[in-house]
Formats: structure tokens, C-alpha cells, sequence
């Protein structure tokens, strides 16, 4: 009787426990198939679908954004004031007459030109769901140019950075040929900046990744959510894109600071893993960022570089410009406008911008700067969509505490 009596209980608790965990295994699919909902539902917030729920949602995250900073300023007020001080020593400063005006002026034009081009980068980097590709559209135009007027001066000497509207050859021109390694100087400090600007925009990931783990909340993230799966999966994963994932993951976990530096010194779309990873892991900040900073705007940068000033040194764009001629009956046509695009540049190369050299408008540049613009516009779309987005995100999770509460 004792036995049946025990073995009675232990079917009871067995039965107890695979309903609990059936409840369990239930609750966990409603959750996922409710987030797979919601995230349908969110990417579906664009300007050309719902416009003006979009720009609602936009204006409003935008107002809740002003608001959380101005409490986080406001938490950090200490700070806040040593900044305007020091703002006010700087402008009474930039105001004041004296001979340190000459150095004001040159310290202001170096600041706004590594600026410019850290912002660049910053914006390449981050793009809030879409990275602007400056270096396409702004980094590689400017070396090549540089590149063009190096080979065609025969010299470096024209002004410093920020160039004139115009780069303009110097009146002498030494003897000899200009070498590889004084257009990479030249450069040296714009592909710098810009790499330091994509190396900051490295960051959110992983701090974001880092703050999760910390506070051990479910992370608000989706390519965090896309991350933690993947390693849940890891050993099952099969297809490319998911191995080379875990390449990267596990290349940065194992080796550590050398890892990123790996990572981060040639061009690697999956580097945002590599943030995320980092911050997971809770890898020191400065090992993160300094190895960061080392590969994006040193090693890779130089890498860039001299394959931009390799592709337009003068004797390889005009085979290129020779085999495009060579295209059986297009290629003449295509061919033309490109002669009369690098004549041009040659012309200006050598004339004052004010000594009245007519300036014809090529259809390859008016193609580059409609490019610029549609490139902008969309960034511009993206960073919309992608606010309006997060402001749905929260009304989600709004609606999802309140049944929680319930």
C-alpha cells in the first residue's frame, strides 16, 4: 500500500511538471510569434506606406529624445557648467584682439576641417539603421582628386587643408616624379579623422550590449535579440552568412584586444557583431575602443587609401579611360565624356578660379552630385522611418506591461 501510495505521488509530480512545462514551452511561442507580429507591424511605419503616422511617430520620438536629454544634462549639471566655461574662455578668447589671432584662426580652421570629416565618419558608422557611405561619396572623391592634382602639378605644395574651392598648382614645379608616399601624406589627415569618426560611431552597439548585460533586462534591441540567438544556435548553424557570424564572435571572445583589432583593420560589414560582442563579454571599454580607433582610422584607413591613389595615379586612369574606348559600339560614346571630364580638370588645375576659364558642367559630375543628393535624401528617410519605429517600439512595450499588470 506504502509503495503504491508513493508511486501514486511521483506520477502526480511527474504530470505536475510536464503540465508546467508545457505551459511554459506554450507562453514562450505566443511571446516569440507576438514579437515576430510586432516587428512586422513596426517595419511597415515608413513614409511611403503610412506617412502620416510616420511623421507623427517621428516628431513625437523626437520630442521624448529632447526630453530624456535635457534630464541627463540636467543629472550632470556639474559637467555642464565646466563645458560653458570653458565655451566662454574660448569665445572671449576668439573675440579678443592680439597677436594670438593668427594662431586662433589657424586652430579654427583645423578644428572645423577634422570636424568635418569626424562627422563624416560618424555618420557613415552609425546612419540609425542605414550608414550614409560618405566614404564613397565625399573620403574617395577628395583622395582622388588630390591624387589627379599631385600627378598633374607634379607637386604637393598646394594650400593646406581646407583647399580653396579649387586646388590650384603652384607657380614652380619641381623636376622628377611625385611619389606615393607624399599624396598619402597629404591625405593622411582627413582619412585619419574620418576613420576616428567611424570608430566613434562604433560605439552604441556596444554600449548598449554592455548596459543589457549589466542590468540583466531582456535586451531592447533587435540585433542584440538576432545576436544572443545566434549563440543559442551556434553549434547547429550551417549557412555563410551565420558561420562567418560566429567567426567574428568568437575571434574577438577568444583573442581580445588583437581580435578587434583584426576586425576593425579591414573593411567588415559585420563589425557591429563585433561591438555587440564586446559589450556582452563586458570587455573593457578602452580595449574595445582603442583597438577600434587603431584599425578604423590607422591600418584600414592607410589600406584605403593607397588603393584610391593606386586606382587614379595618371597612367592607370587613362588605360582605364583607353578600355572603355575599346567597348565594341557603345564604347566611343562612353569614352568622350570622360576625356572632357579629365581635360577640364586639368584646365582648372592650372587657372585662377577668377581668371575666366569657362566652366562647362560634365554630365559625370552633374551624375555625382544627383547621386550626393538622392544618397542624402535617403539617409534623411532612414533616420525618419527608423525614429518613428522606435517610437511604435514603445507603445508596444507600453501595451505589453500594462497586460502584465493586469
Amino acid at each position: 500500500m506504502a509503495e503504491n501510495g508513493t508511486d501514486c505521488d511521483q506520477r502526480r509530480i511527474r504530470m505536475s511538471k510536464e503540465q508546467h512545462n508545457g505551459n511554459f514551452t506554450g507562453k514562450w511561442k505566443k511571446k516569440i510569434e507576438r514579437k515576430r507580429r510586432d516587428r512586422e507591424e513596426r517595419l511597415n511605419i515608413v513614409l511611403w506606406k503610412q506617412p502620416l503616422v510616420t511623421l507623427q511617430y517621428f516628431f513625437l520620438e523626437t520630442l521624448l529624445n529632447l526630453k530624456e536629454w535635457t534630464i541627463k544634462l540636467w543629472h550632470r549639471r556639474s559637467i555642464l557648467v565646466c563645458l560653458l566655461l570653458l565655451l566662454a574662455v574660448l569665445t572671449a578668447t576668439y573675440y579678443v584682439e592680439g597677436t594670438h589671432q593668427q594662431y586662433v584662426r589657424y586652430m579654427e580652421k583645423k578644428f572645423f576641417w577634422c570636424a568635418y570629416w569626424v562627422g563624416l565618419g560618424i555618420l557613415s558608422s552609425v546612419g540609425l539603421g542605414t550608414g550614409l557611405h560618405t566614404f564613397l561619396l565625399y573620403l574617395g572623391p577628395h583622395i582622388a582628386s588630390v591624387t589627379l592634382a599631385a600627378y598633374e602639378c607634379n607637386s604637393v605644395n598646394f594650400p593646406e587643408p581646407p583647399y580653396p574651392d579649387h586646388i590650384i598648382c603652384p607657380e614652380e614645379t619641381p623636376e622628377g616624379s611625385i611619389s606615393l608616399w607624399a599624396i598619402i601624406s597629404k591625405v593622411r589627415l582627413e582619412a585619419c579623422m574620418w576613420g576616428a569618426g567611424t570608430a566613434i560611431g562604433e560605439l552604441p552597439p556596444y554600449f548598449m550590449a554592455r548596459a543589457a548585460r549589466l542590468s540583466g533586462a531582456e535586451p531592447d534591441d533587435e540585433e542584440y535579440q538576432e545576436f544572443e540567438e545566434m549563440l543559442e544556435h551556434a553549434e547547429t548553424a550551417q549557412d555563410f552568412a551565420s558561420r562567418a557570424k560566429l567567426a567574428v564572435q568568437n575571434l574577438v571572445q577568444k583573442v581580445g584586444f588583437f581580435g578587434i583589432l583584426a576586425c576593425a583593420s579591414i573593411p567588415n560589414p559585420l563589425f557591429d557583431l563585433a561591438g555587440i560582442t564586446c559589450g556582452h563579454f563586458l570587455v573593457p571599454f578602452w580595449t574595445f575602443f582603442g583597438a577600434t580607433l587603431i584599425g578604423k582610422a590607422v591600418i584600414k584607413m592607410h589600406i584605403q587609401k593607397l588603393f584610391v591613389i593606386i586606382t587614379f595615379s595618371k597612367h592607370i586612369v587613362e588605360q582605364m579611360v583607353s578600355l572603355i574606348g575599346a567597348i565594341p559600339s557603345v564604347g566611343p560614346s562612353l569614352q568622350k565624356p570622360f576625356q572632357e571630364y579629365l581635360e577640364a580638370q586639368r584646365i582648372k588645375l592650372h587657372h585662377k578660379s577668377d581668371s575666366g576659364v569657362p566652366q562647362g558642367e560634365n554630365w559625370l559630375s552633374w551624375m555625382f552630385e544627383k547621386l550626393v543628393i538622392v544618397m542624402v535624401c535617403y539617409f534623411i528617410l532612414s533616420i525618419i522611418n527608423s525614429m518613428a519605429q522606435s517610437y511604435a517600439k514603445r507603445l508596444q512595450q507600453k501595451m505589453y506591461s500594462e497586460e502584465k499588470t493586469k
